[in-house]
């Protein structure tokens, strides 16, 4: 099995991304811790309420698969570039993960060619696009290397068209990561 692959992180991404979908679109940055369920349970006891009766029957555990649960982390400002937001973030040992939610525009590969120099010549450009679509993107990645991406285009708006791999979109999965990092 592919190190970066992880069954229970990708369950959660896609979980989390139902989660924030529930809210609609056109939404800010969200940023979640990502804990090991069973750890949590043991740690904080009066939470297992909270949780599915599945997860706490299992210890922790979906089946034999580990689990994670979401903690969001309020507050997370709406002003700031992406890039600066996750330079600034340090994450505690106790913290298995993290995931981050975002929506963006994208263009096909065919155009990106065609893209101007100047960020925001580009923004507008890409705003403008015939081809552009609406993205709605949860990345997750673990302290263990795993990482995975969940991805739903606004124009295939159902919880059975997200779509989900680990290489969707690389350089935000890599910032991500960089959180992580002592």
């Amino acid at each position: 099995m592919d190190p970066s692959k992880n069954p229970a992180l990708t369950q959660a991404l896609i979980e989390l991304e139902q989660h924030v979908a529930r809210d609609g679109w056109d939404q800010n940055v969200r940023l979640f811790a990502l804990v090991d369920t069973a750890q949590l349970i043991a740690a904080e006891p009066r939470l297992a309420a909270a949780l599915a009766p599945e997860t706490v029957e299992f210890g922790g555990q979906i089946g034999p698969q580990r689990s994670y649960t979401s903690i969001e982390q309020e507050g997370v400002p709406a002003d700031r570039p992406l890039d600066e937001l996750l330079a600034g973030i340090a994450w505690p040992e106790t913290v298995d993960g993290a995931a981050l939610v975002i929506e963006r525009l994208m263009l096909p590969p065919s155009v990106q060619d065609q893209l101007p120099a100047d960020e925001q010549d580009a923004d507008a450009w890409v705003a403008a696009h015939p081809e552009r679509q609406e993205v709605r993107i949860a990345v997750g990645v673990l302290r263990d290397g795993a990482r995975d991406c969940a991805l739903r285009l606004r124009v295939k708006d159902k919880d059975d068209e997200v779509l989900s791999g680990a290489d969707l979109v690389p350089n935000l999965v890599r910032a991500l990561a960089d959180t992580l990092n002592d």
